[in-house]
């Protein structure tokens, strides 16, 4: 998956960027935190985990 595309679907959901971490961004809702890897390309299982995780799948 592209990482732009799941990045709009965690915004969707609620998700804001906070900032920039070493090596992925952090994005959290709430008291909810999602670290995302800075790749184009995010592996596809990795991608499901993170959206199912977050109740966006």
């Amino acid at each position: 998956m592209k990482r732009k595309d799941l990045i709009k679907l965690l915004e969707k959901g609620g998700f804001r960027f906070e900032r920039h971490g070493g090596s992925h961004d952090i994005f959290v809702r709430a008291s909810e935190r999602e670290e995302i890897p800075r790749h184009r390309e995010i592996n596809e299982q990795l991608a499901k985990a993170i959206l199912k995780r977050r109740g966006l799948l």
